[in-house]
């Protein structure tokens, strides 16, 4: 059985994506680069920030891309568990509040 997550994917992911429409995969690969460029944040803080994103949102390529960034920028692997901390702390925190629907719903 091929598992849905295939980490080789993502050494054909620039050419495979443009496949459909090579002007928007164009435009959304200079998007990336700029946004991933140094500015008021720099370029490790940055690939920090998508690490605990990709957490939050459950992507296994957006983890390992950013895994592979963040250390190549210089990130510890205790920078990166912290990252990874504050978007688990952001999940559940997010649980939690939704608990307020529950509680609505069972007043009303």
């Amino acid at each position: 059985m091929t598992a849905y997550y295939d980490h080789d994917q993502l050494r054909a992911f620039r050419q495979k994506i443009a496949e459909g429409n090579p002007e928007l995969a164009d435009k959304f690969f200079a998007y990336s680069h700029a946004v991933f460029a140094d500015g008021a944040l720099t370029a490790k803080e940055k690939a920090l920030i998508a690490l605990a994103v990709a957490h939050a949102v459950l992507c296994p390529y957006c983890i390992e891309t950013y895994t592979r960034s963040s250390q190549k920028l210089g990130a510890t692997l205790e920078q990166m568990t912290e990252a990874l901390h504050v978007a688990a702390e952001v999940r559940a925190g997010s649980a939690l509040t939704h608990g307020m629907i529950m509680l609505d719903s069972i007043r009303k």
